[in-house]
């Protein structure tokens, strides 16, 4: 009796790209179907069943890729939903994270990597989805420690600020205070706005005195917003999503209020600095 193939829809508008993910997963002994548009994969999914659904976010219908998830999910449930994603670019990444794919596979990728993850989960059919749910406060508060680290991470990259030399605690000592406004933030009712914060205010004097310009600061603060979103997307699996549009808006208005704050101290102390001289 011949075995049966996991099946494996592609959808992906770039044919080269497509036919080399199609020949390397049935090299490995999948059964891979191509949708090169979001009108094909939608017949396809009325039309047949699937094990796994791969999509490339950035194609031209990434928009529509919302209609196509919830299609099949529909019909087939326990299908498992890997997303291709550029990350760590901030708009594919908050897209990617609303979908709450099984996984999302940051490009470039190779073919084993998508195989072997593909192979864990269909090992495990009901684990994937059998997650208990947390909300955004929450997920970021356990893992404050991880998103400071990834913070830093990013910072050690950056040839920008990497032109003030500070040991990790000179150049992280501002953000535990400034994520727990965050949260406290996330936790407080929906119509709860931005707040005085002190340890921005703080933050600003210091980076002047610690030789950071303007743009440093900027930079800083857009690090922290990819960090949070990159906690998230490693969360994915237990992201409760009933809150989830209104904490991401809450999240880029907190860190943008806190970083306005901290560049009016900046200059202010600029400017009194230039007055006393």
């Amino acid at each position: 009796m011949a075995m049966t193939l996991s099946r494996v829809l592609l959808v992906d508008d770039n044919d080269e790209i497509s036919a080399v993910f199609q020949e390397g997963l049935e090299n490995y002994g999948f059964d891979v179907v191509i949708a090169s548009s979001v009108r094909r994969a939608l017949s396809l999914i009325t039309l047949e069943q699937f094990d796994v659904l791969l999509y490339d976010l950035h194609t031209p219908d990434a928009s529509d890729v919302f209609v196509v998830v919830n299609a099949l999910l529909h019909v087939h449930p326990n299908t498992v939903l890997l997303v291709l994603s550029r990350y760590p670019a901030l708009q594919g990444g908050l897209s990617a994270l609303l979908l709450k794919p099984d996984e999302i596979l940051l490009k470039p990728i190779r073919i084993l990597a998508i195989m072997q993850r593909i192979r864990k989960m269909l090992e495990n059919p009901t684990v994937h989805r059998s997650v208990t749910t947390e909300n955004v406060a929450a997920i970021l508060e356990r893992d404050l420690e991880t998103t400071i680290h990834g913070w830093m991470r990013q910072v050690e990259l950056n040839e920008e600020l990497r032109c003030v030399d500070l040991c990790y605690a000179d150049r992280t000592a501002h953000l535990p205070v400034l994520l727990q406004e965050l949260i406290s933030r996330l936790r407080s009712p929906s119509e709860a706005g931005a707040r005085l914060s002190t340890a921005a205010h703080e933050h600003g004097m210091l980076r002047r005195k610690q030789g950071y310009t303007a743009a440093m600061m900027v930079e800083e603060s857009r690090l922290l917003q990819l960090s949070i979103f990159r906690t998230l997307q490693d969360n994915l699996r237990s992201v409760d999503f009933s809150k989830v549009l209104l904490d991401v808006r809450t999240i880029a208005d907190e860190v943008d209020s806190q970083l306005k704050q901290q560049i009016l101290c900046y200059m202010s102390s600029k400017s009194a600095k230039s007055a006393a001289a």
